[in-house]
């Protein structure tokens, strides 16, 4: 189970490209393991090192100021392409908690609100007024309210977006599906208890020499 969804506030990673697709996130020779440790050194890992495998220092999370941060701002259509659990889980395990774009591909916002990581879908003309802040401001902190589904950026502006409600439900208790139906195995017990099943299974004609 992972932690309930909690409300924090972040400085912002700005990665303004553009239809990153899954395998942009995380190369697909990274799938072999169903484990997320170590996921977080494979984010980003053909951007992210140049081929000698040393740290590529153009790209923006190997940037010093950048580690720590928990708000991932980024083009439109993040998370295109193939369908991959490890994306988001290598976006969580390095540390990222939302992405803020203005489109995602359904696959990868499902997958996302499934393990822990909450994809804000934000307007045109906000995405772009935030591109503008982060570069007038890098250290500035955005606030993730998922409770009362808002951004809440400096000076008491507030971003409104939406969620789908079982899958907040879901993040804000720190669970999924699965979870959410083990925690009901009482009730649902009790209501098997209370109704017969309604369709005999049992064999028409049982074998007598099984008696």
């Amino acid at each position: 189970m992972a932690e309930p969804f909690a409300t924090f506030t972040s400085r912002v990673i700005p990665l303004p490209n553009e239809n990153v697709d899954t395998d942009q996130i995380i190369p697909a020779r990274f799938l072999k393991t169903t484990e997320k440790t170590g996921l977080a050194d494979a984010l980003f890992c053909d951007w992210r090192y140049l081929a000698d495998g040393s740290p590529n220092p153009a790209f923006v999370i190997n940037r010093p100021e950048m580690q720590g941060r928990g708000v991932l701002l980024a083009g439109d259509n993040f998370g295109c392409g193939s369908s991959r659990e490890h994306a988001p889980w290598a976006l969580t395990s390095w540390g990222i908690r939302a992405v803020l774009s203005t489109g995602f591909a359904d696959i990868f916002r499902n997958n996302s609100l499934k393990n822990g990581l909450l994809p804000i879908v934000v307007d045109a003309d906000t995405h772009r007024q935030l591109f503008v802040m982060v570069a007038a401001d890098p250290d500035l902190e955005l606030t993730v309210d998922l409770e009362t589904q808002t951004v809440h950026l400096p000076g008491d502006e507030d971003i409104p977006f939406q969620v789908d409600p079982f899958a907040r439900q879901m993040l804000l208790a720190g669970t999924d599906e699965i979870g959410w139906m083990l925690d009901r195995a009482p009730a649902i017990e009790a209501w098997e208890a209370g109704h017969p099943a309604r369709v005999d299974t049992r064999p028409a004609h049982p074998d007598p020499a099984a008696a």
